[in-house]
């Protein structure tokens, strides 16, 4: 048995309770399972307005499909049933919330409660940790070269120095993540995912999948519809990472975030009276670089620029959280607090480590990486474009030293499968919405759904949006594809609230 497999302790952080729905029933992990078969959870996952009840189980899959009589792991399910009369069925729905390093077992729970009534009436909404993630055989990398140090180093490096060290440091995680994971290394990939999601819908007696994949999710869809394009029922595609090498699509993200941070900078500027950052996006970008300068010269508590880049690259991503930051930035800079700054969820550190490895697992196996000269390169570019861009999602730079070479990369996307519907934020900076358009060129038939005038990453039941709702509503319950790309009103940028709300 692989490190891998015997590692099984950690969550990710995204769903701290997905351990209570993993069935007491132990399954032989080295035989294949005939069937899916699901059983009581533990305990039931706390879900607000979510009553439905939750089913558990376990399945048996090659660690490497192409030797099936090999080694075996088990992959973990959740099912949420259809609740509308047999008449209504539609089949069932995978769902994925992204990553690579996202389990999901709970998100059947959590996103169907968001997801309309004529979905939720239509399908059986099927959650599932993918390898690596969860309870399904996690990944452990130990150390991560460093990755964990609380504060840790400036990650943007400036100076031959500094460049050294962050190879040096990259250079350790792979090796870290070679020792945790062993003989796993190679397996734990977006292909052998996909090949896991056909398992389960065989187990499960089924034709077709119908998928709702978000961020990663999308990549993890369009890998299926390359290796199983006749088995792809209705398959939504929201906010796309578009059909690159990992390290390729890191970079286009990094850029993006350099865009929408000047945007942030300029919102910020026009409510001057509420944050005090500037009225100009100059000053405040003046006000934002003194602020990590600061940090850098004087880390606080164990926040220092590491830490304040983690907290950036969250919250623009989600214009809700541009509030806070700008607030947190405004505290520090006053009376050298940063508390908010710091993440208002709970944090659990045994399953962040997980969804860290993972991600680093999965992209170093999805396909080849990049040079130590074309990280140091990039790197260069990149501070050439501004001294301080936000590099927290650079992460397959770590594949530069990785331990094993895939053959080939992922495949995406099938002339012969059906349509899909992708749904993509225009000024989304995580996934850019270029990654949509590429992709939607590897899905012929399929169609784009944009929500314009918005800034945040996810859209399908989770913006808000009727006009996107009711449109991917439609296509997964009706297998209505518009007969042509779709364009929805977004809310525009927010408005803060008053000081004393």
């Amino acid at each position: 048995m692989t490190p891998a497999v015997r590692h099984r302790g950690a969550l990710c952080a995204l769903v701290a309770t997905t351990a209570a729905l993993i069935p007491a029933a132990p399954v032989n992990a080295t035989t294949p399972a005939p069937s899916l078969r699901f059983g009581a959870c533990e305990q039931s996952t706390p879900v607000p307005a979510a009553p439905a009840r939750v089913e558990c189980g376990r399945l048996s899959v090659p660690l490497d499909w192409e030797h099936p009589d090999g080694e075996h792991i088990r992959i973990a399910v959740s099912r949420v049933r259809a609740s509308g009369p047999p008449e209504e069925r539609r089949g069932i729905l995978l769902v994925n919330p992204g990553g690579p390093g996202g389990p999901g077992l709970a998100y059947a729970v959590t996103k169907r409660a968001k997801l309309p009534a004529s979905v939720r009436r239509s399908y059986d909404v099927i959650g599932f940790d993918p390898r690596g993630t969860g309870r399904s055989s996690p990944a452990d990398c130990g150390s991560m070269g460093g990755l964990f140090d609380s504060p840790g180093p400036d990650p943007v490096p400036s100076g031959h120095i500094a460049e050294r060290a962050y190879l040096d440091s990259v250079r350790r995680m792979a090796d870290d993540c070679a020792a945790g994971v062993g003989d796993a290394l190679a397996h734990l990939s977006t292909t052998q995912t996909a090949r896991d999601m056909d398992a389960v819908r065989s187990a499960l007696g089924e034709q077709r999948i119908g998928f709702l994949g978000i961020s990663y999710g999308s990549y993890l869809g369009a890998a299926y519809a390359a290796l199983f394009p006749r088995r792809v029922g209705r398959m939504v595609l929201d906010s796309v990472v578009g059909p690159w090498e990992w390290y390729d699509f890191d970079l286009r993200q990094s850029r993006a975030l350099l865009r929408q941070r000047e945007v942030f900078f300029a919102w910020a500027a026009r409510h001057e009276e509420r944050f005090g950052l500037g009225g100009s996006a100059g000053q405040v970008r003046n006000v934002y670089r003194r602020a990590r300068q600061g940090l850098a010269g004087h880390r606080v508590n164990g926040f220092g620029p590491a830490e304040f880049d983690r907290a950036v690259y969250r919250a623009l991503g989600r214009t809700e959280r541009w509030e806070g930051l700008a607030a947190g930035i405004h505290v520090y800079l006053q009376d050298g607090s940063t508390e908010l700054l710091r993440p208002a969820d709970p944090f659990d550190a045994a399953a962040s480590r997980t969804y860290e490895s993972a991600n680093r697992v999965v992209k170093c196996a999805d396909g080849h990486g990049p040079t130590q000269d074309q990280v140091i390169a990039d790197f260069r570019r990149l501070r050439r474009l501004d001294p301080q861009p936000v590099v927290t999602g650079i992460e397959a730079s770590a594949c530069a030293y990785w331990h094993h070479t895939p053959a080939h990369g992922t495949r995406l996307g099938s002339r012969e499968a059906p349509p899909a519907l992708l749904i993509a934020s225009e000024h989304d900076p995580v996934t850019p919405i270029e990654g949509a358009r590429q992709l939607l060129k590897r899905l012929p038939g399929s169609r784009l759904v944009t929500l314009h005038d918005d800034y945040s990453h996810g859209v399908f039941a989770s913006r808000g949006n009727a006009c996107v709702d009711n449109a991917a509503a439609a296509y997964l319950v009706d297998g209505a594809v518009p007969a042509r790309d779709a364009h929805c009103s977004g809310p525009g940028l927010p408005t803060p609230r008053a000081p004393h709300e």
